[in-house]
Order: structure tokens, then C-alpha cells, then sequence
């Protein structure tokens, strides 16, 4: 499929919607992105003609639900170039990933450690590291940031010490769209003997991923973020590692032999996915990526690179405006205007026909460091168009008019 945004639109048939007789502009992808109809029709498809439970049934369609549900997590250790697909766990999102993460390391930490994360972090990258040191004893450390939300390196390198067990750190700010250096952390945090967590929500969008170059333990991200279903995530993981922690939950699937007496645990990936599984979101996520694939992920992100670039330069000549985050972003633009709230911003241009994410992002952490409670963030995708952007632009321009 050649890249063309205006001609892509129509495989996405949501963006047809009108907003109070205006065409809708969907600029809250960083949120959910929207699904085109080769996922649709990959959804509908398996409830058609396939749904059934996968991996212990004998009959044809339980042996059809299991090829497809394992050829889609094939589809995804491709796609994250992975050394093996048992590497790959499905999950309901990278929340459940890292809560998963977070309850398996338990047995590597304990008091005197300390886990280190970043001001840039969105709560499901805090919380569950909160509870794992309220567990365990450890301790929390956080990485700041700067003035224009870029992580301080030579306080990450004062901050990484022999105490660190876990670094746990976003690729990219789902509030600012800063970009880390991921592999350059990475690295070395695996030099000062610390296990690293990758949270890759927003970045598997916008950035090509390959978790060998990577060297992360773990990486997560979702469906909903990629084009892909809500519901559906993937949390890869160092197989040697996998196989050395214990199971987090119990029940059907993630077991060999179970008595009253004792349990054997099954292989990897099936050690980690207790339950049935969301298999038709599996499935259609996978039909997502391919579909990534085919329009080409670095097209995407240059598409979306020029497409901030415009709308910061069209804000930009709004008296009062204040951009977060640094130049070069990933995904989405974050801005306030003096005196405005964001909420009243987001529910006037909403009115126009335009859809943006206003409130904290769920990073009040980062907020309270910039001294706000929330910004307007307007994010991009594939399908969004530079008429999208001028929709954007007049339409923040009459609010303020309007609030002011």
C-alpha cells in the first residue's frame, strides 16, 4: 500500500463521523488510534468463522483459533524482531504488562534496593513500582527532567548506583512526546547490573522497534495505541530471564500437572498467560502491525514529524501560548494557553468538530514539576492529513478568541 494519507482515510471508516455537522478531526490518538478495515474485517472474521477456545480442543475449530491466535504472536516477535515468539506474552495492555513485570520481580528485590523511574512517567509506570518497594522495602528513585521535559542524563548516571535492581522507563512521554534515549539508558543500566522495563505504549506507533538492538529485559505496549483493538497488549521478555521468575497468576493454561498436593508450570509464553486469552484481539493486533508494515513505519513518523511541525508553527502566533515538551517530539504536541484552561479549550474546539486529549494524561507527577494541572495535547497518526492540522489551528485560535 503507498502512502497516502489523504487516500488512507478511507480505509478507516470511524473518520467519516461528523461533530455537530462538522467533519470530525481525531487528533487524541496517543489515547486510542483507530482501527482501518483490514483489523475490522480481522475482528469479525474469527467471530465468524473461527471463535473458539484455543490450545486444548480436538475438534476443527478449537485447531483453527489456535494456528491463527499462534501465527499473530509469531506476527509480533517478527515484528519486534524477538530471537523466539515464546518471548512474547499476551496481555490486555501495557498497564497489565507492567503490573506483571512489577509482580514477578518481586523475588529479585528487596530492602536496601532501590528502582528507578523518571519524571516523564505515566502512572502505569509508577504505581505498580510503588507497590512492588511498599512489598518489598526498596526504594523508589526518580529521574528529573528538564525545563523542556528532557530526562537529566548526569542525574540518571548519579542516580544509577550498585543499589538499582529495576529501571523501568517510557520510550516516549505520552504527555510530551520527548523522546529517551532508551538504548542509551539501557545499556547502562544492564552495566550497573539492573533488570530494564521498557514501556513502549508510544512509541511502537511512531518508531521502528527491535528489542535485540534494544537490550531491555522487557519490553510492553498496546493494541489500541497501534491501530490494533482495545483490550490486546504484548509484554516481551528475555526468554532466559522469563523462564528464571515465577508465574504471576494461577488458573488453566499456565499449567503442566496439577494435584492437591503440587502444580507444574507450563513452557513459555503460556507460563505468563493463565486463562483464556483475548484471542480475537491477538489476532487483530497482529493484523494491525502488518498493516504498519505495509505502509512503512518510517513514512509514518516523517508524515507525522512534518504534521507537528505545522500545527506548532500555526499555534505559535497565539499570544499566551507555551509549548511542553522539546522540539524534536514523537506523536503528540502539548501546549497551554494563558489564562485558558485546558478543559475549556478541549470542550470549545470540540464544539468545532475537533477532537483533542486536554487533563494530566495520567502523569500528575509531571504536571506538579511544570507547576500545571494539565495541558491540551493534540496527537497524531497515519491517517491524520495537513487539513486536519489548519482545522486545528483555527479552531484553538477562535476558542481562545472566545475565552478570553
Amino acid at each position: 500500500m503507498a502512502f497516502d494519507p489523504e487516500t488512507l482515510r478511507h480505509e478507516f471508516p470511524i473518520l467519516s463521523t461528523e461533530v455537530n455537522g462538522k467533519a470530525l478531526v481525531y487528533l487524541d490518538n496517543a489515547a486510542t488510534s483507530h482501527s482501518p478495515r483490514v483489523v475490522l474485517e480481522a475482528s469479525r472474521h474469527y467471530y465468524e468463522a473461527v471463535n473458539s477456545n484455543i490450545h486444548r480442543g480436538t475438534h476443527h475449530l478449537a485447531r483453527a483459533a489456535t494456528e491463527a491466535h499462534e501465527k499473530a504472536r509469531q506476527t509480533i516477535a517478527a515484528y519486534l524482531n524477538s530471537e523466539s515468539a515464546d518471548e512474547v506474552i499476551f496481555t490486555s495492555g501495557t498497564t497489565d504488562g507492567v503490573n506483571l513485570v512489577a509482580n514477578i520481580l518481586a523475588a529479585k528485590v528487596g530492602p536496601g534496593d532501590e528502582i528507578l523511574i523518571s519524571t516523564l512517567e505515566h502512572h502505569s509506570n509508577i504505581v505498580p513500582w510503588q507497590m512492588l518497594c511498599e512489598r518489598s522495602g526498596a526504594t523508589l528513585k526518580v529521574i528529573p527532567c528538564d525545563e523542556h521535559g528532557v530526562l537529566d542524563q548526569e542525574a540518571f548516571k548519579s542516580l544509577l548506583t550498585h543499589r538499582t535492581r529495576v529501571l523501568s522507563l517510557t520510550w516516549v512521554s505520552n504527555a510530551f512526546g520527548t523522546v529517551n534515549p532508551v538504548a542509551e539508558m539501557t545499556a547502562a543500566a544492564k552495566a550497573a547490573g539492573a533488570i530494564v522495563v521498557i514501556d513502549a505504549a508510544q512509541a511502537v506507533p511512531h518508531l521502528a522497534i527491535d528489542v535485540r538492538k534494544l537490550g531491555a529485559d522487557f519490553l510492553a505496549f498496546s493494541g489500541h495505541k497501534v491501530y490494533g483493538p482495545t483490550g490486546i497488549g504484548v509484554l516481551w521478555g528475555r526468554r532466559a530471564l522469563l523462564e528464571s521468575l515465577p508465574p504471576w497468576r494461577g488458573g488453566g493454561e499456565m499449567i503442566k500437572e496439577v494435584t492437591f498436593e503440587k502444580t507444574t508450570y507450563n513452557e513459555l509464553p503460556f507460563k505468563y498467560e493463565a486463562g483464556t486469552p483475548n484471542i480475537e484481539g491477538a489476532i487483530a493486533l497482529a493484523a494491525a502491525l502488518d498493516f504498519v508494515n505495509e505502509l512503512g513505519i518510517e513514512n509514518i513518523h516523517t508524515h507525522e514529524d512534518r504534521l507537528i511541525h505545522q500545527a506548532a508553527e500555526g499555534l505559535s502566533v497565539i499570544d499566551g501560548i507555551h509549548f511542553y515538551g522539546p522540539d524534536d517530539r514523537a506523536g503528540a504536541l502539548s501546549f497551554a494557553i494563558k489564562g485558558i484552561h485546558h478543559y475549556d479549550l478541549g470542550t470549545l474546539i470540540d464544539q468545532m468538530g475537533v477532537a483533542v486529549r486536554t487533563g494530566h494524561h495520567c502523569c500528575q507527577p509531571l504536571m506538579a514539576r511544570f507547576g500545571i494541572t494539565g495541558t491540551t495535547r493534540a496527537s497524531f497518526a497515519a491517517y491524520n492529513t495537513s487539513s486536519d492540522v489548519e482545522r486545528l489551528i483555527e479552531s484553538v485560535k477562535r476558542a481562545a478568541m472566545m475565552l478570553r
